[in-house]
């Protein structure tokens, strides 16, 4: 169990260094070509119209290129939370579905008795309930922090 939790960590480990190695090159490359561009729109500019106005141009292309990175970057962070969502869930039923953790409850229930076992698994629902309602309370003040 505790091996394909692991290997599902590397996993995504991995996929997130090589997106991130790409990302890397991907965003210098784009830089560079933009450099090009926005000094040969300036010289344009320039010559046509003035400085301030060649300026001002220039401001705009890089609002507008930052725009689109913003925004490229909130639907990439939706997109992991969702997964992680989903991981979690699948990790939570794999554990549950699993004979040998169904073994070793029904040999807890044998060894300690039903009697006393529903007391312990009352407390115990009644701190897993506070700690989801802290980690809920703690996505939300988390989605209020301004973005790195």
């Amino acid at each position: 169990m505790f091996q394909r939790i692991i290997g599902d960590f590397r996993e995504t480990a991995g996929a997130a260094l090589r997106l991130t190695s790409l990302a890397a090159a991907a965003g210098v490359a784009l830089f560079i070509t933009i450099s090009f561009l926005c000094a040969a729109a300036f010289v344009v500019v320039l010559d046509r119209y003035g400085l301030v106005q060649a300026c001002l141009a220039g401001a705009a292309v890089f609002f507008v290129v930052a725009l689109i990175a913003a925004a490229g970057y909130m639907t990439g962070k939706k997109q992991a939370e969702a997964r992680a969502k989903a991981a979690a869930k699948s990790a939570v039923h794999t554990a549950l579905a699993d004979p040998m953790v169904v073994a070793a409850g029904l040999q807890l229930i044998r060894a300690v008795g039903i009697k006393r076992l529903i007391p312990l698994l009352a407390v115990g629902g009644l701190a897993l309930g506070l700690l989801v309602g802290r980690q809920s309370a703690g996505d939300r003040i988390g989605d209020q922090t301004p973005a790195e």
